[in-house]
């Protein structure tokens, strides 16, 4: 039985904050992490161990353990990608994508949205296999999820956008917001996307039908998308945002245009 007051916690500010008892059951993937700083403390390897035993392959271990210690800058991010690369390499047993898929933890969780994000090669195929990460509950599966398909992403743009623009009529804000996020042209933590620097118009049927999204998340996601592309097209971001506030006049859109043109109006 896990105690309320670890179930209910916000997680640390700061690392010197972080509770013994909390890091204890993130390192035996009993609970998800509640924020960041919480993320990156997980020691993903001793959480691998014990999961490695779970599906009875604990002769694995080693082929993770070399994989992570090779790394000359590793951080979490970078120990995500190769433990979700070498499970790759191992193996393509469903039920263990399922038994990840699933898995309470939600660092499990990333390392299959790594697998799943690298094992198509078609961008349709690969966003279709990412889609259900993209729509996780906790934030740090979903970021993963575009860490996975970015490459994928800008290799293959016009490909790409065709498939997100509609996912921008999800139900799922999770599902809208990815849309975006993914195609950021220069985003955070992820590769810049000189296409969509150069050419921000070839985005813009991901960012017509969310101009007035209900959803703060989406609606940030926007406002970004067009803040980036000002940094190198300011003038055709200033044409967009015109032209939306003469055909929204909502709360929503104004939020957006305000977040779009603050480099801009700076």
């Amino acid at each position: 039985m896990i105690p309320e007051h670890i179930l209910n916690r916000k997680g640390a500010r700061s690392f010197k904050d972080l509770d013994d008892e909390v890091i204890s059951y993130l390192n035996k993937g009993l609970i998800q992490t509640a924020n960041l700083m919480e993320w990156l403390t997980v020691d993903q390897l001793a959480l691998l161990k014990k999961i490695l035993d779970d599906i009875k392959k604990p002769d694995w271990y080693d082929n993770f353990y070399e994989a992570v210690s090779a790394q000359k800058k590793p951080s979490a991010n970078a120990n995500t990608k190769v433990i979700g690369t070498t499970f790759l390499e191992l193996t393509n047993d469903q039920s263990i994508i399922d038994y990840l898929s699933n898995h309470i933890s939600d660092v499990p969780r990333c390392w299959v949205a790594y697998w799943a994000g690298l094992r198509e090669s078609k961008i349709d195929k690969k966003l279709e296999a990412i889609a259900p990460y993209a729509a996780d509950v906790h934030f740090g599966v979903r970021e993963v999820a575009i860490f996975s398909c970015k490459e994928g992403i800008i290799e293959h743009l016009d490909m790409a956008i065709d498939v997100l623009s509609e996912w921008t009529s999800s139900n799922d804000e999770n599902i809208r917001r990815y849309a975006v996020e993914a195609t950021r042209p220069i985003g955070v933590w992820t590769k810049k996307i000189d296409e969509l620097k150069e050419h921000p118009e070839k985005g813009i049927s991901l960012l017509d039908p969310l101009k007035s999204d209900p959803s703060k998340y989406v609606r940030d996601s926007v406002g970004n998308w067009l803040n980036d592309a000002s940094k190198s097209k300011p003038e055709w971001v200033k044409n967009v945002c015109s032209r939306w506030e003469k055909e929204s006049t909502t709360k929503e859109t104004r939020y957006i245009l305000k977040k779009a043109l603050r480099t801009i109006n700076k």
